[in-house]
């Protein structure tokens, strides 16, 4: 049964949220993917996000561009967390960031920066929510962020070899 469900404006959007995917995926949480429109599909969208929690879905990722709305309208149909991803836009996906950054106060959204780094980082805040009441990915938050300083050390030991066969 998945635990987050995320959900992209359009198909168009699936390359700049895989990131958030590939993360759920190394983090071993279940998920659900839908294209579903704020605009498009308005009547499919309130009840996809009104049947989720009955579905054992815990949170929302929602990845959306141009005048993203998307995140909000599902932030407006749940208690449930809502983690926006702006994916693009005609400001090279400032637009949307400010689109989902301006939510009207009891509505909120947590937005993450422009693109596949804050996918990935949706991802990951998924996994650090969920965590709350799950020590086994605690533990495996933890992992990976060890993971993460051994390759900073790594790369740290390659530039300063690097810059002593310069000299």
């Amino acid at each position: 049964m998945p635990e987050v469900s995320v959900i992209i404006g359009s198909d168009s959007d699936y390359e700049v949220i895989k990131p958030a995917l590939e993360e759920l995926e190394r983090l071993k949480i279940s998920y659900e993917l839908r294209v579903l429109s704020a605009h498009r599909s308005p009547d499919l969208l309130r009840e996809y996000i009104r049947g989720a929690e009955r579905r054992g879905i815990k949170l929302f990722i929602a990845g959306a561009g141009m005048s993203a709305h998307l995140p909000g309208v599902i932030a407006s149909y749940t208690v449930l967390p809502v983690i926006g991803v702006p994916t693009g836009g005609m400001l090279s996906g400032l637009d949307a960031l400010f689109s989902m950054v301006q939510m009207p106060g009891g509505v909120p959204v947590a937005v993450m920066g422009v693109g596949k780094a804050g996918a990935k980082n949706a991802g990951i805040l998924a996994g650090q929510i969920l965590a709350l009441s799950d020590p086994g990915l605690k533990k495996r938050l933890k992992t990976r962020r060890k993971n993460l300083q051994k390759q900073v050390l790594e790369k740290q030991d390659r530039l300063l070899e690097k810059i002593k066969k310069e000299k």
